[in-house]
């Protein structure tokens, strides 16, 4: 790709690269191509200047930049797959780069090792039972994967049953594989879920909007009805109050918080507490 200077590069989509850093938070496009702050340049650290990702070994040792759901790299550009708001963390040390992701609407689970997701038993073929993730396969759970577990202290799990547990196999070539336990051996919270509570379905970015350690919602909503939740990063909710019209409203608070305004939201929250 040609990189003069001045001059944006041309995406595949027709439109001319833009800055990622001028276009976080905002709605990007499948096709369009990004230019990442480079770290040094040719005038040296700190020089003026973008041009796209550059995945030679120069670029690494400047800084490790990990593209997350929504991007793909081509070669030495960063290419968007996915309609959505672009998003970037800061990495923890000061090595630049930090991971970019596109923050989309989207439903359809794809498998992520060490992501902690709700499936529901389907099957139970042997020694290893089959459980929907809602992925385009089900994971397989092997009954030794649960705390405690022994070949003749077997756990009870029957098919229907929810299960809370986290990927350690997840990818393209293989079949994902699910533990209950962490790497001490503790179930840790993971699990069979209980019987009663209510299951329901959101998007992948409202789960992840629940889950930022900023997020507000979560300690408004505990302050309505004792509760008790469990969330999937497959886009799951479990939830479970004293009664069932407690649990019918928390689910349909929780469902209404991808569409509403913070004032909006605060003057249900005040209205229920009123009531």
């Amino acid at each position: 790709m040609a990189e003069a200077a001045g001059v944006p590069a041309e995406s595949p989509a027709g439109c001319r690269a833009r800055a990622a850093r001028t276009v976080l938070d905002q709605v990007v496009l499948p096709g369009e191509e990004l230019l990442l702050p480079e770290q040094e340049d040719g005038e040296g650290p700190g020089g003026a200047g973008e041009r796209p990702l550059r995945l030679n070994a120069a670029a690494r040792s400047r800084g490790r930049v990990v593209c997350g759901p929504g991007l793909r790299r081509c070669g030495d550009r960063l290419l968007v797959t996915k309609c959505g708001r672009l998003r970037h963390k800061e990495p923890g040390s000061c090595s630049g780069g930090g991971v970019y992701w596109v923050d989309s609407q989207q439903k359809r689970y794809v498998p992520v090792k060490g992501d902690h997701v709700i499936g529901i038993v389907t099957a139970k073929s042997g020694d290893i039972f089959k459980v929907d993730v809602g992925g385009s396969e089900p994971a397989s759970l092997s009954y030794l994967a649960f705390e405690g577990a022994t070949k003749r202290n077997r756990p009870n799990v029957q098919v229907g049953d929810l299960i809370y547990g986290q990927f350690v196999v997840a990818n393209k070539d293989m079949e994902p594989e699910m533990v209950c336990i962490d790497s001490c051996g503790r179930a840790n919270g993971m699990g069979v879920i209980g019987q009663d509570g209510l299951l329901f379905k959101v998007t992948l970015g409202l789960i992840r909007k629940l889950l930022a350690p900023d997020c507000e919602i979560l300690q408004e909503v505990g302050k309505l009805y004792p509760l008790e939740i469990v969330f999937g990063m497959n886009g799951r909710i479990w939830v479970k109050a004293k009664t069932i019209q407690q649990t019918l409203i928390l689910a349909n608070i929780l469902e209404a918080c991808e569409h509403m305004t913070t004032d909006q939201r605060k003057q249900i929250f005040s209205r229920l507490a009123e009531s």
